[in-house]
């Protein structure tokens, strides 16, 4: 079956690093647009970077453009997010989202359980 597996969420302090991680099974993965999404609490879901299926092509969010950055290995079947300089409002839960984009008919799309990551003094 399909698993989106988020990893490597956790408490750190403002300016520090985290590495999440999202092992997908159960689908071809080259063939997916890969994204990370964020929700804090009383916030709206917001897209927060994705890559290409290739990896050629990444999009960040003015929020995190030049702290975050997003890369893949299809190999390994795993999307990351390496994300530095951490500040309070970063603090979310972080869903991976896996996009297959098929011609002339709807996306379909599969998520992640989500990874808590908190940026606290």
């Amino acid at each position: 079956q399909v698993q989106l597996v988020e990893s490597g969420g956790g408490l750190v302090q403002p300016g520090g690093s985290l590495r999440l991680s999202c092992a997908a099974s159960g689908f071809t993965f080259s063939r997916y647009v890969m994204k990370w999404y964020r929700q804090a609490p009383g916030k709206e879901r917001e897209l927060v970077a994705s890559i290409s299926t290739s990896g050629g092509s990444t999009n960040y969010a003015d929020s995190v453009k030049g702290r975050f950055t997003i890369s893949r290995d299809n190999v390994k079947n795993t999307v990351y997010l390496q994300m530095s300089s951490l500040k309070l409002d970063d603090t979310a839960v972080y869903y991976c989202n896996a996009v297959y984009y098929p011609a002339g008919r709807d996306p379909n799309d599969y998520w992640g359980q989500g990874t808590q990551v908190t940026v606290s003094s």
